[in-house]
């Protein structure tokens, strides 16, 4: 489709996924994930995107400019485990067409 993008997704087992992602459904990067299948079931997006539990949490690999983390994000990546400095929650990184070629990878399940 003409409004995708590609994103890299290293999935927990390690596979590399190049996916292709809609930037006009307003979707977010935990929904991308979950529609791919890219891990099982139950797994990730526990909350349902509410910045609630950190399941979705992810490893930004590539260089991309990404928007501020909000205060919530900020909150509970500070509880989360395996937390790294380019530690995001993936239901907080909404598919923008400056977003081509993004790289992450998900973090371990806690």
């Amino acid at each position: 489709m003409e409004n995708d993008i590609k994103i890299t997704i290293i999935d927990r087992e390690g596979n590399v996924h190049d996916v292709d992602a809609p930037t006009d459904m307003n979707m977010n990067l935990m929904e991308i994930v979950r529609s791919y299948e890219l891990a099982p079931e139950g797994t990730i997006g526990i909350c349902g995107g509410m910045a609630m539990c950190a399941s979705c949490q992810c490893y930004v690999l590539s260089e991309h400019e990404l928007p501020e983390k909000s205060a919530d994000e900020d909150a509970m990546l500070a509880e989360a485990f395996y937390v790294q400095d380019n530690s995001r929650l993936g239901c907080q990184i909404h598919i923008k067409p400056e977003m081509d070629g993004l790289k992450v990878a998900l973090a371990p399940e806690s």
